[in-house]
């Protein structure tokens, strides 16, 4: 097996599949059939052979909206090698677009797994059989490299949670001939392994496995983690990689940070996390104070304690509401009057400005652990992940400081004047 997670989803939706079709002909859907006559008799003899493959075609229209559709016709529209699939399996015709020419390979994968078959219960030597075809054609000439790396502070209820090109998330246990050290090794991870960051690219001639390029993936997939939705990610020190399923290769990650807990990704939340982190990819800035303010909030996601990380996402805020430095003292209303509703913006400019003042005891060397302090600092970082979540995604301008103070100027308009 080259590619792990086509060979996860595929056997998910065929199987998917099979309960659908099988569904089908229980409500009546009849399979055709065309009178064949057997070779080698003395005299002539027929028999019935099922056009399973015509069956499926027709019902593809039904089979695309299962909810393991998708992800598959996404893996497959990005694997270069899909034409060879469809000409070796006797496809007439190589449809253009590349939805449609996922479609034919998903339907044609089916047809070589119930082929000349009139029921469609799953069965294992079939499919491995058809997945031999299949990436037989696919990788023909071709290279696969695996990079591995643990993902920490995460849960999955899926085994595998494809993002596209190439990249996933998946339990680290249901990962076939990972070694156990990427999946067990990490202190805590007991009851269940660490979920991977699964990162699979095919090319004609590989050097060796992209390691730049997955840890930039890498980097960006935390990233856009921690801006999703609050929980303590982080990334562990190493990564494993193999290229063509040769030996395993440990490689330094150069990643910090320590996560604390465990957030779950539940399944209602999949496709938004997909199409967050395309987002995310396409739209965070490079430079400016939005970009300034970004890699404040990655240090501070990367500190070891709450008080450590507090300087840092102030600064992040500052980037944001409050050039004129801290001098101003306009950082406390103008996030206040983004982030929280009229009655409540009093309260929250004050422990903004309660957060300020805790960052000198800081700097002093006089803040010690305290429950109330964490929980005002993770409060401070859950508004400066909104904001920034909210600048990634469109729906606040990047000038946040300018919309801060037009807000601040109606709320003053509409206050009545103390006769």
């Amino acid at each position: 097996m080259r590619n792990r997670t086509l060979h996860q989803l595929l056997r998910a939706f065929t199987e998917d599949a099979g309960l659908q079709l099988a569904a089908e002909t229980a409500r009546g859907a009849e399979i055709p059939f065309e009178v064949v006559e057997e070779p080698g008799a003395r005299s002539a003899l027929y028999c019935y052979r099922p056009l399973t493959g015509n069956f499926i075609r027709s019902r593809m229209g039904i089979l695309d909206r299962l909810p393991t559709y998708l992800p598959v016709a996404r893996t497959v529209a990005a694997i270069e090698g899909v034409d060879a699939y469809l000409r070796k399996r006797g496809e007439p015709r190589i449809p253009p677009d590349e939805r449609e020419r996922a479609d034919a390979v998903l339907r044609s994968f089916l047809s070589a797994v119930y082929a000349e078959s009139s029921e469609f219960g799953f069965q294992s030597e079939r499919f491995d059989a058809a997945y031999r075809e299949l990436e037989a054609a696919l990788y023909e000439g071709r290279q696969v490299a695996l990079v591995v790396a643990p993902l920490l502070g995460l849960a999955l209820e899926s085994d595998d949670v494809p993002l596209g090109d190439g990249l996933s998330l998946a339990r680290g246990e249901s990962v076939p001939d990972v070694p156990p050290e990427a999946v067990w090794s990490t202190p805590g991870e007991v009851e269940h392994g660490t979920v991977l960051a699964v990162l699979t690219l095919e090319g004609d001639k590989l050097a060796g496995p992209p390691l730049t390029t997955a840890r930039t993936r890498f980097r960006r997939l935390l990233s856009a983690l921690r801006l999703f939705d609050e929980g303590s990610y982080a990334l562990g020190p190493l990564a494993w990689a193999r290229l063509d399923g040769g030996p395993w290769q440990v490689v330094p990650l150069g990643a910090g940070g320590r996560a604390r807990g465990r957030k779950t990704l539940v399944l209602e939340q999949e496709d938004e996390l997909r199409a967050f982190c395309s987002l995310v990819a396409r739209r965070t800035p490079r430079a400016g104070e939005v970009a300034w303010a970004l890699s404040r909030f990655e240090m501070a996601r990367e500190r070891t304690t709450p008080l450590e990380a507090l300087t840092d996402d102030l600064l992040a805020l500052r980037a944001l509401l409050e050039p004129e430095g801290p001098g101003s003292g306009r950082l406390a209303q103008r996030l206040a009057v983004i982030c929280a509703l009229p009655a409540e913006r009093a309260a929250l400019a004050e422990r903004v400005a309660r957060a300020a003042t805790l960052e000198r005891t800081v700097i002093a060397g006089l803040a010690q652990p305290d429950a109330n302090a964490d929980a005002l600092i993770d409060e401070l970082a859950g508004h400066l992940r909104a904001l920034l979540r909210d600048v990634l995604c469109g729906h606040l301008d990047s000038d946040v400081r300018s919309l801060a103070d037009e807000l601040l100027a109606e709320a003053a308009a509409e206050t009545p004047i103390a006769s």
